[in-house]
């Protein structure tokens, strides 16, 4: 940011007059040396032995001085860092808890948006009027080209976002009157782009749960169809994987957070487009796993794949921030032009891959 530039402008202008002068410092000291002290030598009172290990002391002077230039520079690169650390640990939260706020039980799962607008601080607006109920145990895809507003949508239930306008419920509950802990720890998601940490297998699936017991984290791992591959390692369970689980596919990684959602058991799941660059095979095993999360719980998919929305209860198709079409797959292949488009380039990109 700009006071991480300032600062360190400032000790590149502190170093690059310090530098000179200790390099200056150094050849004046080596030139008297051998000025004076080869006058000594002449005049039969200093050894040449004597001379240069006067040198080399004064070189070993020299040194800590130049190594100082460093210091400075290295000192304000930490008090800009320590200051940025310190800033982000003051910054306030971006949806404050209420005072009084509600702790929610356990949930059926239905999800209401009523007439929501939203736009992201200075930028035009994202979502305009979007009304839709899911009912408990629903599947809705979200569907709609980049930038429709389909992923948007989805993250303001757990709110990670405030709406500008309208309201989001669960079961009822605004969610900005219940605390953040009770409605985030019954929300499961699942991201394209999913984490990995640099640990064993167990701990990552046992993430958002530390206390299950083995069989629990066997017994998800088996549902989400991981466990057979773990059970091949020389480690098993115990095996550890590297930072952001390099040592696995990306089917892999897709199934160890599949089981860590599971083993958490929310009532409400969200899915990023979590079959996306993977083999047909593994996105068999991928569906496998997806198919025992949905079960019993609702879930909105963010989606391009017509294979997603052949399997959703219900079909979303979002564009310019609105809700365009609601449908099952056959019926909005008739009625909605978006939607035959979004199915239609699928097939290109495809096509494109073979």
């Amino acid at each position: 940011n700009r006071g991480y530039v300032e600062t360190s402008l400032k000790a590149s202008a502190i170093q690059s007059l310090y530098r000179p002068s200790a390099v200056a410092t150094y050849a004046v000291g080596v030139g008297l040396v051998i000025f004076y002290g080869g006058q000594k030598v002449i005049a039969g009172q200093l050894t040449i032995g004597e001379m240069i290990l006067f040198g080399t002391y004064f070189a070993q002077l020299v040194g800590p001085m130049r190594m100082f230039a460093r210091l400075i520079m290295f000192y304000q690169d930490a008090i800009a860092s320590a200051r940025r650390v310190f800033e982000v640990i003051d910054i306030g939260e971006d949806v404050p808890e209420a005072t009084n706020a509600m702790e929610l039980s356990r949930l059926r799962g239905e999800v209401s948006f009523e007439g929501v607008s939203f736009s992201y601080q200075t930028s035009k607006e994202v979502l305009n009027d979007v009304s839709l109920k899911v009912n408990p145990g629903e599947s809705v895809a979200l569907m709609g080209f980049v930038g429709s507003g389909k992923t948007t949508l989805a993250e303001l239930v757990p709110r990670f976002y405030d709406v500008t306008e309208g309201r989001v419920t669960v079961d009822g509950y605004d969610v900005r009157d219940v605390s953040l802990q009770s409605l985030r720890s019954q929300i499961g998601i699942v991201l394209q782009d999913v984490y990995v940490f640099s640990d064993t297998i167990r701990n990552n699936i046992a993430f958002g749960k530390p206390e299950a017991s083995h069989e629990e984290v066997v017994r998800v791992a088996k549902a989400a169809q991981i466990h057979d591959f773990i059970a091949s390692l020389p480690d098993g369970y115990d095996s550890v994987v590297g930072e952001r689980g390099m040592t696995l596919s990306g089917g892999q990684r897709q199934r160890v957070t599949i089981a860590r959602t599971l083993l958490t058991d929310p009532r409400i799941l969200i899915l990023d487009d979590s079959t996306s660059n993977v083999d047909a095979e593994t996105e068999v095993l991928i569906r496998k796993a997806i198919d025992a999360l949905l079960e019993g719980r609702t879930a909105l998919i963010i989606t391009q794949r017509a294979s997603t929305s052949k399997a959703a209860d219900r079909v979303v198709v979002m564009d310019g921030g609105r809700i365009a079409a609601v449908g099952v797959h056959d019926e909005l292949m008739g009625s909605s032009a978006i939607y035959r488009r979004l199915i239609e380039s699928q097939a290109l990109d495809l096509e494109g891959d073979d």
